[in-house]
Formats: structure tokens, C-alpha cells, sequence
């Protein structure tokens, strides 16, 4: 992982545009190619970003009287999408190596709940099955991979409490598995015991199907139910 922190502008182009105009900002290159703009407040969340696939190329201004000491540009390599980072002035710059992630450990409640969905697929439709639990990605295990009637690839990834940081987390796992050539095209599943409106929104844009578990149900204390929106 490369931290910077420096006084940078950043515009995004793509399918919206945005603007951050001159700010001193922390700019995070993970190994996975990720490039995130963090702001000192504002919670957890980048101010922007560019998931990968994407390149990040360095150059220097093209015009005499742009006072930028460096120009980073990261472009998707699947969509049209750009982020140009202007760097006015370096204030601090590493680089570490995190070595490999032994991923989250899940809550009692969470752990249990993709136990349960393992042993009852069929929650999600008739016809379903099981490939496995816990299928790796080179950035953490997508809970679970399925197969739906059709035989399809499905990942589907499970919260207790589904937010927009949970379908961003399914996006990253989407965009590796489709690039495996025995399981794509690999259709998402974001399935929790209550969904934010927000998470539901991006998860529809992303072609993400939103399920509602009800955990007491799988538990046997009722007939197993779900709603699909």
C-alpha cells in the first residue's frame, strides 16, 4: 500500500462528474490497484475513488502555468470512467507492505446467519446449490458461491445489517470472479437481515439482487422466508 498526503485537486469523469477543489488530502494506492481520496473528516468514506481494474499512470503538467508538481491519472480499464489527481505540494509519501489479509472475522449473529444460507440455498430459489463457502478472491473470500436453476454463477455476500460498504465489497469480489473464464458471467446476491435504502439503491444501478433473511425463520423458529427486490 502507497500513502500519500498532499495538497491535490481531483476531478472524476466517467458516468457523473465531480470536483475537489485544492486541499491538503490523504490519497491511498492499495495493492489491488484501488486509488482512494480520503479527506480528514467525513467519517471512514473516500471523498472519491476508482476500484480496479484500472491503471494509474504519473506525468507531469501539460501546460507551462499549472502550478501541479505531478499529475495522476487513473483510468478504468473496463469503462470510460477517469480520475485525474493534480499534486500541488507532498507533505508525506510510503509505502508498506500489508502481506496477505486473513480476512473478517464475523460476529456470532453474521458467522451463524451464512451458515444457516449455506445449508439452505434454496432460500434464494429452487434449484439452487452450494459450490462452497468462503470462495477465494485475491482481496478476501466472497461468502458464498452458488449455482442458481439455470446454472449460473451467483456469489452472494451476507450482513447482518446491509450498507452501501457491503455492495461495494460484492462490486470488488464481482468484478474478480467475472474474470474467471469457468465462472463468468457471475450474477451478485446481497442478502442481510435489514438493508439500508441507500445499499438497495447502488445495489440496483449495479444489478445486484437484494435479499431481506429473516434469521429467526432460518432458525427453525418459523417457515424459512425471504422478500426479493
Amino acid at each position: 500500500m502507497r500513502i500519500v498526503i498532499a495538497r491535490c485537486q481531483v476531478d472524476y469523469a466517467g458516468r457523473l462528474s465531480a470536483h475537489l477543489a485544492e486541499a491538503v488530502r490523504l490519497i491511498m494506492v492499495k495493492a489491488d490497484g484501488s486509488v482512494l481520496v480520503h479527506s480528514d473528516g467525513g467519517s471512514y468514506k473516500p471523498l472519491n475513488w476508482m476500484s480496479p481494474p484500472c491503471s494509474l499512470t504519473v506525468s507531469e503538467p501539460d501546460d507551462d502555468s499549472d502550478r501541479a508538481v505531478a499529475v495522476w491519472t487513473v483510468r478504468s480499464t473496463k469503462t470510460d470512467d477517469q480520475l485525474v489527481i493534480r499534486i500541488y505540494e507532498v507533505h508525506h509519501d510510503t509505502e508498506h507492505d500489508l502481506g496477505v489479509d486473513p480476512g473478517l472475522v464475523k460476529d456470532g449473529v453474521e458467522a451463524h446467519l451464512q451458515e444457516l444460507l449455506a445449508a439452505n440455498v434454496e432460500t434464494f430459489g429452487a434449484g439452487w446449490r452450494l459450490i462452497r463457502r468462503e470462495y477465494p478472491t485475491p482481496i478476501g473470500p466472497v461468502d458464498l458461491l452458488c449455482r442458481d436453476d439455470g446454472g449460473s454463477a451467483v456469489a452472494v455476500e451476507i450482513k447482518r445489517r446491509g450498507e452501501i460498504d457491503g455492495v461495494e465489497q460484492l462490486t470488488r469480489y464481482l468484478e474478480l470472479l467475472n474474470r474467471d473464464p469457468h465462472l463468468s458471467p457471475v450474477r451478485g446476491v446481497f442478502a442481510a437481515q435489514e438493508i439500508k435504502p441507500q445499499a438497495r439503491t447502488l445495489a440496483t444501478d449495479r444489478g445486484i439482487t437484494c435479499v431481506t433473511v429473516d434469521y429467526d425463520a432460518l432458525r427453525g423458529i418459523d417457515d424459512p422466508t425471504t422478500r426479493l427486490f
